[in-house]
C-alpha cells in the first residue's frame, strides 16, 4: 500500500496514490481521507504520476470523497494523470466533475 497523505496548508491534502487505486485499497484511501475531512482538510489533490491501475472501487471512493467534500466547498482534482488513468477518466467522463492538473504544483496554485 503506497498511498501518503501529505498536508499542503490547513484545507488541501496531497494524496500520492501510488501504484494503484483499487479494490484492495479502496476503504483505506477512503479512511484516511475522511479522517483529513474530520481535522479541517477541505481540498484534495489527487497525485496519480505512478498510478498504472484504477479501477471502479477506486473511482467510487473518490467520489465518495467528492459527495463529501462538495458541501463543504471543498474540491477533489486529479493532477499529473498518468496514462492508464486518464483512460478510465476519459471512458467513464470523469474529468466533467474532476478538474485535471498537468502537475501537483498547478493544482496547490489554483487551490491556494
Amino acid at each position: 500500500m503506497s498511498l501518503e497523505l501529505k498536508t499542503h496548508n490547513e484545507e488541501t491534502v496531497i494524496v500520492r496514490i501510488g501504484k494503484a487505486l483499487d479494490f484492495r485499497n479502496a476503504s483505506e484511501f477512503k479512511a484516511q481521507c475522511q479522517d483529513q475531512v474530520q481535522e479541517g482538510a477541505r481540498n484534495f489533490i489527487l497525485d496519480f504520476s505512478d498510478t498504472g491501475i484504477l479501477d471502479s472501487t477506486g473511482l467510487g471512493s473518490i467520489f465518495s470523497l467528492y459527495r463529501q467534500v462538495s458541501p463543504l466547498n471543498g474540491q477533489v482534482v486529479f493532477a499529473s494523470v498518468s496514462r492508464p488513468v486518464q483512460v478510465v477518466v476519459q471512458l467513464t467522463r470523469t474529468y466533467k466533475v474532476f478538474r485535471q492538473f498537468p502537475s501537483v504544483e498547478a493544482a496547490q496554485d489554483t487551490l491556494a
